[in-house]
């Protein structure tokens, strides 16, 4: 299996490769495929980014044992390897330009399951499983994962997950409201191919903003996101999408945005 990497393809997408030699545990490889392949989105004619894995299982979170030799470190040390790995990646993801999706096969655990939430979207296979597992290590959430469940969660999921190490299945997190789409076993990443597709038609500039915003939200009071809406809208509205996409909704025809 060939370490994490990431790959432009032809539809207009960012691959983010999470294959490692451990079932998806977390590395520094990985952490650069995940920061790269942000970086690359940034090029105009990328309008998606597809996290995703190869062998079957999404993220295994942390590496145990690379983690037990940093007991060796100091507190700060620690602190530091933390920020520079999977803060870094998570602050890119939620950086992002374009729109990120997370194709889960298998199973997101621990900081596994951080990275899969702070994508915007997500689609599982039916038979993954969602794990915080750090507290069966003696250990507590990093990488955003209780502000993304706090965010999408139910208070008392994330409590079950979190202080009980409970998984959970696709199909009821799918009910939670807290992914997309359950598909078969082995399909995640074409039907996250769908939604890039998708994403490609429309307009890349406005659809980054309203992600910026959607995000942004739920740290912000109300009358901040009007101000910012307002703002927002005011200027798309002079830009060359709206005029594109107005026209196409008067004349009765679908949009060109490309």
């Amino acid at each position: 299996m060939t370490l994490a990497r990431f790959d432009v393809q032809g539809d207009r997408v960012v691959i983010v490769n999470m294959n490692t030699t451990r079932r998806g545990a977390l590395s520094d490889d990985l952490y650069e495929a995940i920061q790269d392949g942000i970086a690359a989105a940034n090029a105009p004619e990328i309008r998606s980014v597809i996290v995703t894995a190869e062998g079957g299982y999404f993220c295994a979170g942390g590496n145990l044992n690379l983690l037990r030799e940093r007991r060796t470190m100091t507190e700060q040390a620690r602190r530091q390897a933390v920020d520079d790995g999977l803060h870094a990646s998570i602050r890119a993801i939620r950086s992002s330009p374009v729109p990120v999706i997370a194709a889960v096969e298998g199973g997101a655990a621990g900081a596994g399951l951080s990275i899969a939430l702070a994508c915007d979207m997500i689609v599982a296979a039916e038979d993954a499983q969602f794990l915080a597992a750090y507290v069966r290590a003696g250990l507590v959430p990093d990488g955003g994962l209780t502000a993304s469940m706090a965010r999408i969660l139910p208070r008392p999921i994330a409590m079950e997950m979190c202080v009980m190490g409970r998984s959970v299945g696709a199909s009821r997190m799918a009910d939670l409201g807290a992914i997309n789409q359950v598909v078969a076993k082995g399909a995640a990443e074409a039907a996250a191919h769908r939604y890039a597709d998708a994403l490609a038609k429309g307009p890349r500039q406005a659809q980054g903003v309203i992600r910026a915003m959607v995000n942004d939200a739920y740290g912000t009071s109300e009358e901040a996101q009007l101000d910012r809406e307002r703002d927002a809208m005011a200027h798309a509205a002079g830009g060359g999408e709206a005029a594109e996409g107005i026209a196409a909704f008067l004349e009765k025809r679908k949009p060109d945005f490309s």
